[in-house]
């Protein structure tokens, strides 16, 4: 872990003010935009409220359909140490006001603060050092399984794209995740040989690469299985994504970690157009 950052402020139990990194209209303007064109509403998580909110969703996803095993200090929340550092970002039914998608976007200030990112505790990130200026950790995406259509993932990533630009980010990093769960069996030969098919064509450059710190055993995994990337997954690699490594086991999670690395200037230019010509 000596690649990790020293905090320049002190370590604190709260975060910054919630919604401090946002324009005081950001909320009620994505809001309003992003229902006139569907039945959503973009906003980020401005009190602890609303972050409780996404937790619950969280769990619900991670746990309850996917088979985690958290130790959840509020029972049917999915919370860590990180999520007092992050921004929150929240997807709502228009009709219902129910949470039904989210992201947690930790700045590199909140990550000098807390000692480290999320990545970090899965991967040795010495080679990102010259990018951490510049660069967030995006973290515990999930979407209601009632609602994964395109409307809520596109609605995430305009508002993510938005908070790059105005904050002068050009960056992202994060843990794509490969449920181990397959026809009823735990086994890491899907995530083998996902990583395998997407490594030929999406690695990064060397300079780039990064280690896990648990790996996956690829070496004794079957990566030869014809079988497609989670939807979220191919989804970051035609936005430009690159693949930094090989895949970290999250036993917690019951997942493949894959680190993903995201930068502005690598967006295809239709991309380009669509979430930075505003």
């Amino acid at each position: 872990m000596s690649d990790l950052p020293s905090p320049t402020l002190p370590l604190s139990p709260t975060s910054l003010r919630r919604g401090s990194l946002h324009r005081p209209s950001d909320a009620q303007h994505m809001g309003q935009t992003a229902s006139a064109r569907g039945g959503i509403e973009v906003s980020w998580a401005r009190h602890l409220d609303e972050v409780r909110q996404a937790q619950r969703l969280r769990y619900d996803v991670f746990v309850s359909e996917m088979g985690a095993q958290l130790n959840a200090p509020i029972p049917g929340h999915d919370i860590d140490l990180f999520d007092d550092y992050c921004e929150h970002l929240l997807v709502r039914d228009a009709g219902s006001g129910d949470v039904i998608g989210t992201y947690r976007v930790l700045t590199p200030v909140q990550a000098r603060r807390v000692g480290s990112t999320y990545s970090d505790t899965e991967f040795d990130l010495t080679r990102l050092r010259a990018l951490r200026g510049r660069m967030v950790e995006l973290g515990r995406s999930c979407v209601h399984p009632d609602h994964r259509h395109g409307g809520v993932v596109l609605a995430l990533w305009s508002a993510l794209a938005d908070f790059m630009v105005r904050n002068d980010l050009d960056t992202m990093i994060g843990c794509a995740s490969i449920p181990m769960l397959h026809n009823g069996v735990v086994t890491g030969d899907v995530a083998a040989s996902i990583y395998r098919r997407v490594s030929e064509t999406h690695m990064a450059s060397i300079e780039y690469h990064v280690r896990p710190r648990l790996p996956l055993p690829l070496e004794t995994l079957d990566d030869s299985l014809n079988v497609e990337p989670p939807a979220l997954i191919k989804g970051y690699l035609r936005l430009g994504t690159k693949i930094l490594g090989a895949p970290a086991w999250d036993p917690a999670f019951n997942t493949a970690d894959l680190p993903m690395l995201m930068r502005l200037q690598d967006l295809p230019g239709k991309y380009r157009k669509h979430f930075l010509s505003r």
